[in-house]
């Protein structure tokens, strides 16, 4: 009886290896969230963004540094003679003559040669911290913190080209799905279909032709099937390569008779400032406008104060001592050319709210389009839907008609291909619903 039980055990957990895994929507956008190579560099570019602010508030402290050299020259670097002979009055040397021999006396008129700093070693700490810098410490923080947010919008505007991306596959798949399904319908179909001429031309009572068209009929079928496994297959790649998912052999969970649910639309103003796109160019005319400021800031004067601990041995005794120092810094000369820069970069800032005006016209078109496709969609779906059920009531009436004899069998086949027809119409516009509907709410932000 143990026995038993483990081998039922192991051939349950067999199987369960075995199964698909069956993905919703939802998990397949995690999925791509987590994976796409994509959104893992934007990432990388909002951290890289977050350094340079912190890189860029560093400004504010002091700036502080050490300095040391040690050198020995080969000669002294201040050399110069010295004749004793010359500071000696006359007087003087009338009492040094009657003092001195004379050995002593004529050694006073030679020169005497001193050399100084031929080696030594010099070294200082100093600490400066800017007062006052033009702005460009102040700006350059607002400047670092708008690029960091800028960062994160481009962030979330690859998130939704990712969503946008892997929903697109999700429905072409379920499209595929869906025309599998249609084509194994049809194919059973027809299977009862050649069962029933075969019966009437066994019997006599129908042309061997009728059966040959059910054949062809068939084989297109089997070609289209062939088709359509290829697509499966090769959208599944696409998926799991876009998403990470572990493996190409999955399965998706949705619900192909779902009502058609509209979304509130939205204002168009409203709509257009809660877009991603709209957020980054109010972005961009900010460090447009702060680039400008900056440039400002190069040309007018710079304060700091400092404090700094010397030290030397230049002549042969330590020596150690402090000072404070304050600076001043005001450039003239460049004032020439820095108004022309400056002047560039005003231009460059009414060219961002240029782009930021036409942008926005541009957003609440694109908005609106996008809204037109999602209604003219549903519109579409609707039609469809009702399509199947008279593709249905046609193959049936026909289908009672070439049994009773009063049709043709060409008459059937196309039946059955407009009943085919009209289901993947039906396949075709539900994948076509949700990739506008998703369009549309990426286009107004959500």
């Amino acid at each position: 009886m143990r026995k038993l039980l483990i081998c039922a055990v192991w051939l349950a957990l067999c199987f369960a290896s075995q199964a698909q895994t069956n993905y919703t929507l939802s998990q397949i956008l995690d999925s791509a969230r987590v994976n796409n190579i994509t959104l893992g560099n934007a990432r990388l570019d909002v951290e890289a963004a977050r350094q340079q602010r912190l890189e860029a508030f560093t400004n504010f402290f002091p700036s502080i540094s050490a300095t040391g050299m040690h050198f020995n020259a080969n000669k002294g670097m201040m050399q110069t003679d010295i004749n004793l002979a010359d500071g000696i009055s006359p007087e003087i040397a009338a009492v040094l003559a009657q003092i001195l021999p004379p050995e002593a006396l004529a050694s006073l008129s030679n020169p005497i040669s001193i050399e100084m700093l031929k080696n030594g070693t010099v070294g200082a700490v100093t600490a400066v911290q800017p007062v006052f810098a033009g702005g460009r410490i102040v700006n350059g923080n607002k400047l670092a913190r708008v690029g960091e947010e800028a960062g994160r919008l481009k962030l979330k505007l690859a998130e939704n080209k990712v969503d946008e991306t892997a929903e697109q596959y999700f429905w072409q798949l379920a499209s595929l799905l869906e025309k599998e399904k249609t084509v194994e319908t049809v194919e059973s179909l027809l299977g009862d279909i050649s069962k029933d001429v075969n019966v009437a031309v066994d019997a006599g009572i129908a042309m061997r032709n009728d059966l040959l068209q059910v054949q062809l009929r068939q084989n297109d079928i089997a070609s289209q099937k062939l088709k359509v496994n290829n697509g499966i297959r090769l959208v599944k790649m696409l998926l799991a390569q876009y998403c990470g998912l572990p493996d190409e052999d999955f399965s998706i969970s949705y619900d192909s008779s779902e009502d058609i649910t509209l979304v509130e639309r939205s204002d168009g103003d409203a709509a257009v400032a809660g877009t991603v796109e709209y957020k980054l160019l109010c972005k961009q005319l900010e460090a447009a406008r702060l680039q400008h400021r900056m440039e400002v800031g190069k040309y007018l004067p710079t304060i700091a104060v400092g404090a700094g601990y010397n030290y030397h041995n230049l002549l042969d005794k330590d020596h150690h001592f402090g000072m404070v120092f304050a600076t001043v810094t005001i450039p003239i000369s460049d004032w020439w050319g820095g108004s022309h820069a400056i002047k560039r970069k005003k231009i460059a800032v009414q060219q961002a709210q240029n782009q930021l005006n036409d942008n926005s016209a541009l957003l609440r078109i694109k908005i609106q389009s996008a809204w037109n496709d999602v209604e003219e969609a549903s519109e579409q779906l609707v039609i469809a839907r009702r399509g199947i059920e008279q593709a249905a009531e046609n193959l049936r009436l026909n289908r009672d008609f070439y049994n009773a004899g009063t049709s043709r069998m060409t008459d059937l086949l196309e039946a059955q291909m407009l009943y085919q027809q009209a289901l993947d119409k039906q396949t075709d516009a539900f994948a076509a619903y949700h990739n506008k509907l998703a369009a549309y709410r990426h286009a107004i932000g959500q």
